[in-house]
């Protein structure tokens, strides 16, 4: 298989988030990005070619991803390809993903694989995409989709996807229309590499250019498109109070070890730090606290990466605490989502909710 994943037009509502960076490099999980994820569980499965269609904000994906080494993708007979628009024309670059598959074609016919899986990088799980294969050759299907059965999507948004009794998606829809189920669309796509390049050039001669809306919601009836159910973790992080709610759902013993361990390893970009330091009187229960902190006062229920500096005095509850942060003395903060080198500053307090946490910017002192 070739490796695909789509940011074109990704849906995005997390706010200033991702004001300077794109979705699939908002960090998650105290060292992680979200197109992490995806990239693993491709390289997990044996996907050794793996191109990532980036629109827009993509610098903080290039230094993010280098050369593809800390994903084993960097040996001559594999490759990680960063594939930005082919031109700065801004109408251009507004154009759906058709047709940057359409101007960037000679990634795909000069590889050798038969096969393209088309993912996004907003979908949070562990897969493994051998088996997916497999169960798309025996069902004979020209697209199969990777779909999942979860009634609560902790404030994301995701397609809705209806099946007959055979598993054959009889129906499709955004995630406001009104189809009444329970399976949900996780953006993943298998099909032969020709039946890509077919319906990349019949979709742009008749003018449409996006592959889901246009190309495959309008050939339900010509196609045999599959639904395969996966059955492991998911999490759809698309808007800022689901990017909360999934990255709280990580203090759970059993989600962490199956989204991080099972079938395989989340691999990420490798930082050099010292362990977290606790000086004396420090207090921490269950949170997740990355290398490089150091921890001086009270953190609960929070999660907190590289270098953050809990200092004297300060209380940190059911918080996101992104990489340099500071939490100044007898300060406090509760729901609160603090981006890369924020600085709170003494007896400061901040509140937020859970539906709707207190959010602090890049670079800002407060």
């Amino acid at each position: 298989m070739l490796g695909v994943i789509n940011l074109i037009h990704e849906a995005d509502e997390m706010e200033t988030l991702t004001a300077s960076r794109c979705l699939a490099t908002v960090p998650f999980g105290a060292r992680y990005r979200l197109i992490d994820f995806m990239l693993s569980s491709m390289v997990n499965s044996g996907i050794s070619k793996v191109a990532v269609f980036a629109q827009t904000k993509y610098r903080s994906l290039i230094d993010h991803l280098g050369s593809g080494k800390h994903w084993d993708l960097h040996h001559r007979q594999s490759g990680l390809f960063i594939l930005p628009p082919v031109t700065d024309d801004v109408n251009e670059i507004r154009r759906g993903d058709l047709y940057h598959f359409y101007q960037h074609r000679d990634y795909f016919t000069r590889s050798s694989q038969e096969y393209v899986l088309i993912t996004r990088s907003h979908m949070i799980c562990n897969i493994d995409f051998e088996e997916l294969l497999v169960s798309h050759k025996a069902s004979g299907a020209n697209i199969t989709v990777i779909c999942k059965k979860q009634n609560d999507l902790l404030g994301g948004k995701a397609r809705k996807v209806q099946v007959d009794e055979k598993g054959r998606i009889t129906s499709m829809q955004d995630h406001y229309g009104r189809l009444n189920t329970d399976l949900i669309s996780m953006e993943m796509y298998l099909m032969k590499k020709e039946l890509l390049l077919e319906i990349v050039d019949s979709s742009l001669a008749q003018g449409q250019d996006h592959l889901v809306r246009h190309a495959i919601m309008s050939r339900l009836d010509r196609l045999h498109i599959q639904s395969y159910v996966y059955e492991g973790y998911l999490g759809v992080v698309n808007t800022l109070t689901s990017y909360y709610q999934n990255s709280m759902q990580l203090l759970r013993p059993e989600v962490w070890k199956s989204l991080f361990f099972e079938p395989g390893p989340i691999y990420t970009k490798v930082k050099d730090e010292p362990p977290a330091r606790y000086a004396e009187g420090a207090k921490t229960s269950n949170s997740l606290v990355a290398n490089g902190c150091i921890i001086e006062g009270t953190v609960i229920n929070s999660i907190l990466f590289r270098g953050v500096h809990v200092r004297k005095g300060a209380v940190v509850r059911n918080s996101i605490i992104m990489q340099n942060g500071i939490v100044g003395e007898n300060s406090i903060v509760d729901h609160v989502i603090l981006d890369k080198d924020v600085t709170v500053e003494r007896s400061r307090e901040l509140r937020g909710a859970e539906v709707s946490p207190f959010l602090a910017t890049k670079r800002k002192v407060i």
